[in-house]
């Protein structure tokens, strides 16, 4: 039996980040607001919450072994407000990013799982602040356990962030635009 070789009509043209228009469209900010063409702002953002609710987790530890606990669950609390805080603003600039994802595509399931995880960090540490301002003395222990709770599901979320910027590329630049930083001058 005779092999039949591909025709034009059964080959389709490769789906490259230059010739996809989806995934180009990904790339491209919704606004300014987001950050330039392959500079987005929210893998910025994030580094606020995560490292202000990563330093309420040590101050939370210390404040558990301490024999006065007073100031380690002070700083403990006003590092899980920063963190809200920081976490509103890291939320608006994903939902831009997500706005130019397609729907029906993995990026945006992934995008989806990502912003469902992060909803659900902020409203642990949410609900562990009014555990916290109902007991100013110490680190409430389940308090400290929403907290714990709540960085295990950021863990998973980052990861998910991190899959999307770095396997599927979302707002980073085609790989037309990052050759120019592999070319050498003649």
């Amino acid at each position: 039996m005779d092999a039949v070789a591909p025709g034009p009509s059964t080959v389709s043209a490769p789906r490259s980040g230059a010739s996809f228009p989806a995934m180009r469209a990904a790339k491209v900010p919704r606004s300014i607001v987001a950050g330039p063409y392959g500079h987005p702002f929210h893998p910025v953002a994030v580094t606020v919450p995560i490292g202000a609710w990563s330093s309420s987790l040590v101050f939370d530890l210390l404040g558990l072994a301490a024999d006065d606990p007073r100031a380690f669950a002070t700083g403990s609390r006003w590092l899980i407000a920063i963190g809200l805080g920081g976490a509103v603003g890291a939320s608006v600039l994903g939902l831009f990013d997500l706005s130019r994802i397609p729907p029906g595509t993995p990026a945006r399931r992934t995008a989806l799982a990502h912003l469902a995880l992060n909803v659900t960090a902020m409203g642990l540490f949410s609900a562990g602040l009014v555990l916290r301002l109902l007991d100013l003395g110490r680190v409430p222990v389940v308090a400290f356990g929403l907290s714990a709770i709540a960085s295990a599901g950021l863990s998973v979320s980052g990861w998910l962030g991190g899959k999307l910027a770095y396997r599927w590329g979302v707002r980073v630049a085609d790989e037309n635009t990052q050759r120019e930083g592999f070319e050498t001058a003649a």
